[in-house]
Protein backbone atom coordinates (compact mmCIF):
# COMPACT_ATOMS: atom_id res chain seq x y z
CA UNK A 1 0.00 0.00 0.00
CA UNK A 2 2.53 2.41 0.66
CA UNK A 3 4.66 1.81 -2.10
CA UNK A 4 2.04 3.09 -4.47
CA UNK A 5 1.73 6.54 -2.17
CA UNK A 6 5.93 6.65 -2.35
CA UNK A 7 5.60 6.02 -6.29
CA UNK A 8 2.99 9.12 -6.34
CA UNK A 9 4.86 11.70 -4.13
CA UNK A 10 8.11 10.61 -6.31
CA UNK A 11 6.24 11.58 -9.39
CA UNK A 12 4.83 14.30 -8.20
CA UNK A 13 7.90 15.74 -7.08
CA UNK A 14 10.20 15.25 -10.32
CA UNK A 15 7.18 16.80 -12.33
CA UNK A 16 7.62 19.75 -10.12
CA UNK A 17 11.22 19.93 -10.26
CA UNK A 18 11.41 19.45 -14.18
CA UNK A 19 8.20 22.43 -14.58
CA UNK A 20 10.13 24.69 -12.50
CA UNK A 21 13.77 23.82 -13.77
CA UNK A 22 12.69 25.78 -16.99
CA UNK A 23 11.08 29.06 -14.92
CA UNK A 24 12.10 32.90 -15.29
CA UNK A 25 13.15 33.12 -11.43
CA UNK A 26 15.57 29.98 -12.02
CA UNK A 27 17.27 31.46 -14.60
CA UNK A 28 16.95 34.80 -12.92
CA UNK A 29 18.85 32.89 -10.00
CA UNK A 30 21.64 30.89 -12.05
CA UNK A 31 22.18 34.04 -14.22
CA UNK A 32 23.27 36.06 -11.12
CA UNK A 33 25.80 33.10 -10.52
CA UNK A 34 23.71 32.11 -7.07
CA UNK A 35 24.81 28.05 -6.61
CA UNK A 36 23.00 25.26 -8.31
CA UNK A 37 22.15 24.16 -4.29
CA UNK A 38 20.73 27.43 -3.33
CA UNK A 39 18.43 27.75 -6.12
CA UNK A 40 17.24 24.09 -5.80
CA UNK A 41 16.83 24.91 -1.86
CA UNK A 42 15.45 28.85 -1.70
CA UNK A 43 13.70 28.80 -5.40
CA UNK A 44 12.92 25.29 -6.06
CA UNK A 45 11.83 23.15 -3.49
CA UNK A 46 8.94 25.66 -2.09
CA UNK A 47 7.49 25.64 -5.51
CA UNK A 48 7.94 21.64 -5.81
CA UNK A 49 6.39 20.91 -2.30
CA UNK A 50 2.98 22.72 -3.75
CA UNK A 51 1.32 19.85 -5.10
CA UNK A 52 3.12 17.55 -2.67
CA UNK A 53 1.09 19.40 0.03
CA UNK A 54 -2.41 19.10 -1.24
CA UNK A 55 -2.29 15.73 -2.17
CA UNK A 56 -0.35 14.82 1.34
CA UNK A 57 -3.74 16.36 2.85
CA UNK A 58 -6.37 14.35 0.40
CA UNK A 59 -4.52 11.18 0.88
CA UNK A 60 -4.95 11.99 5.13
CA UNK A 61 -8.87 12.31 4.23
CA UNK A 62 -8.59 9.13 2.34
CA UNK A 63 -6.42 7.46 5.42
CA UNK A 64 -9.13 8.80 7.83
CA UNK A 65 -12.00 7.07 5.87
CA UNK A 66 -9.84 3.47 5.58
CA UNK A 67 -9.19 3.32 9.22
CA UNK A 68 -12.84 2.30 9.79
CA UNK A 69 -12.39 -0.61 7.11
CA UNK A 70 -8.73 -1.23 8.60
CA UNK A 71 -10.30 -1.73 12.22
CA UNK A 72 -13.09 -4.04 10.99
CA UNK A 73 -11.01 -6.02 8.89
CA UNK A 74 -8.57 -6.66 11.87
CA UNK A 75 -10.48 -6.51 15.01
CA UNK A 76 -8.63 -3.80 16.18
CA UNK A 77 -9.93 -1.54 18.97
CA UNK A 78 -10.56 2.02 17.42
CA UNK A 79 -12.79 4.54 16.49
CA UNK A 80 -13.07 3.11 12.63
CA UNK A 81 -14.45 -0.55 14.87
CA UNK A 82 -16.82 1.79 17.08
CA UNK A 83 -18.21 3.56 14.39
CA UNK A 84 -18.82 -0.24 13.08
CA UNK A 85 -20.30 -1.73 16.09
CA UNK A 86 -22.87 1.31 16.82
CA UNK A 87 -24.15 0.62 13.16
CA UNK A 88 -24.30 -2.95 14.47
CA UNK A 89 -26.40 -2.17 17.23
CA UNK A 90 -28.21 0.93 15.64
CA UNK A 91 -26.60 3.39 18.33
CA UNK A 92 -27.17 6.20 16.78
CA UNK A 93 -25.20 8.68 18.80
CA UNK A 94 -22.29 7.09 18.65
CA UNK A 95 -22.37 6.49 14.60
CA UNK A 96 -23.01 10.32 14.70
CA UNK A 97 -20.13 11.41 17.40
CA UNK A 98 -17.54 9.26 15.14
CA UNK A 99 -18.24 10.48 11.80
CA UNK A 100 -18.69 14.11 12.85
CA UNK A 101 -14.83 13.54 14.95
CA UNK A 102 -13.65 12.19 11.61
CA UNK A 103 -15.31 14.83 9.66
CA UNK A 104 -13.47 17.50 12.31
CA UNK A 105 -9.90 15.64 11.80
CA UNK A 106 -10.39 15.99 8.21
CA UNK A 107 -11.38 19.53 8.16
CA UNK A 108 -8.46 20.18 10.58
CA UNK A 109 -6.25 18.34 7.90
CA UNK A 110 -7.61 20.46 5.35
CA UNK A 111 -6.74 24.11 7.69
CA UNK A 112 -3.22 22.70 7.98
CA UNK A 113 -2.70 22.29 4.69
CA UNK A 114 -4.11 25.83 3.77
CA UNK A 115 -2.04 27.21 6.17
CA UNK A 116 0.92 25.30 5.14
CA UNK A 117 0.63 26.30 1.57
CA UNK A 118 0.76 29.73 3.10
CA UNK A 119 4.15 29.17 4.76
CA UNK A 120 5.52 27.98 1.75
CA UNK A 121 3.94 30.38 -1.17
CA UNK A 122 4.59 33.93 0.04
CA UNK A 123 2.10 34.54 -3.05
CA UNK A 124 -0.45 33.28 -0.75
CA UNK A 125 -1.05 35.54 2.22
CA UNK A 126 -4.29 35.30 4.40
CA UNK A 127 -5.62 38.92 3.86
CA UNK A 128 -6.25 41.32 6.04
Amino acid sequence: MATFEVALYLRLINGSFARSRHEDYVRTALAKGVSRRRVVLAHQLPNALLPLVTVAGVNLGVLLGGLVVLETVFNWPGLGRLIVLGVEQRDYPVVQAGVAVIALMFVLVNFLVDMLYAVIDPRVRVAR
